[in-house]
């Protein structure tokens, strides 16, 4: 008789089971959703290996973190007797977080990135054209150039003119000041939701790639909620999300005013938001407050932000992940008054859609 029989599902032990690989890339996930607590993680870890036989007689909790403390990924404080992560733990969670989010895509050419214009990089191009007054020396393509000669003048009079000298196009790169501003208010963990731990990966992806395949990049990273400040690439597995509203303008500006002392000419701004603005701080010192819908007062502080972004020539992508119609809306207003690009997302694909619009993104403006 054709058809499908079931039975009972009897799961199928993992090999390696319990090695330390297997519980460093749980552990790595707990880190950033404890914010860098190693205790916490670890009490989360025996908690989940009490419930999902994680580990066996021969391989324990207790031998991945000795293996942990080993390693180098963990250290304990003499005096206080806690447990932290080492700057080698912090680099091999960027490493992961790169890996998880950008892996399934092309990896470019470290380093580099063109544009479609002609200069004086030293990257050497397929194409090739006459020769003309201000040409290096080291542009001449000298195969072609005496193949030219020969054939314009012969082999038994063969002497080599301006006219029979090919050029080898330099490629021209362009080098990229890039600001990352991650949205830090209460509404990234509204309603039992994580949505800071991935908008941390996203980051920690980005500054990864960043420092390994565009070392003549920049790239700064501010948070925001009722104010904006900076934060460090090696803060990031820290970041908390706070009793915050959410700032918008304060980000922007604090964002322009890093890059306008930037000397490259491309410039950009990410910014990762769930949440509509609801906060401004006021030339007193005091802060301007409303979460009740969209306040028409920072709303159009919003827009002119944006508009004046433009005006500098820097683009800003913004990534929204709530559904909401009317949040929506403004995010869409937003980017028409600068002329960006605005993308409505969840979670899910947040950091394949970042490293997609950034690579394309790296155009020399003239």
């Amino acid at each position: 008789m054709s058809g499908y029989r079931f039975s009972k599902y009897i799961p199928v032990k993992q090999a390696n089971k319990s090695g330390f690989k297997h519980l460093h890339d749980i552990f790595q996930q707990l880190i950033l959703m404890t914010s860098g607590n190693v205790s916490e993680a670890l009490s989360w870890l025996t908690n989940l290996d009490k419930e999902y036989e994680l580990t066996d007689a021969s391989y324990g909790i207790g031998d991945f973190i000795q293996d942990l403390k080993d390693k180098g990924f963990i250290k304990e404080d003499p005096g206080k007797g806690t447990l932290s992560i080492t700057a080698k733990s912090e680099q091999d969670i960027r490493k992961s977080a790169l890996e998880e989010i950008f892996g399934k895509l092309k990896k470019s050419k470290p380093g580099n990135h063109f544009t479609t214009h002609r200069g004086t990089g030293d990257e050497k191009s397929a194409d090739k054209r006459e020769f003309r007054f201000g040409d290096s020396l080291d542009q001449i393509a000298v195969t072609e150039s005496i193949k030219n000669a020969q054939v314009n003048h012969g082999l038994n009079d063969f002497h080599l003119t301006e006219s029979d000298l090919e050029i080898v196009e330099n490629e021209q790169k362009s080098q990229t000041s890039t600001v990352l501003m991650i949205d830090i208010s209460h509404s990234m963990i509204l309603y039992g939701e994580d949505r800071i731990t991935p908008a941390k990966k996203v980051a920690m992806a980005l500054a990864e790639l960043i420092t390994k395949n565009y070392k003549k990049d920049t790239l700064d990273i501010i948070v925001f909620g009722n104010d904006a400040w900076i934060i460090k690439v090696k803060d990031l597995p820290y970041l908390q999300v706070g009793p915050y509203h959410t700032n918008t303008v304060a980000g922007l500006e604090l964002a322009m005013d890093i890059l306008r002392r930037k000397r490259n000419t491309n410039k950009h701004i990410f910014m990762i938001t769930d949440g509509k603005p609801s906060c401004l701080k006021l030339p007193d010192g005091q802060y301007y407050k409303n979460s009740n819908g969209l306040d028409k007062y920072i709303v159009e502080k919003c827009y002119n932000m944006a508009a004046y972004a433009r005006k500098l020539h820097i683009p800003i992508t913004t990534f929204m992940i709530a559904q909401d119609p009317y949040l929506q809306a403004f995010i869409g207003k937003f980017t028409e008054s600068n002329k960006g690009k605005a993308i409505y997302t969840g979670l899910k694909g947040l950091g394949d859609m970042i490293i997609h619009d950034y690579t394309n993104n790296r155009k020399k403006r003239i």
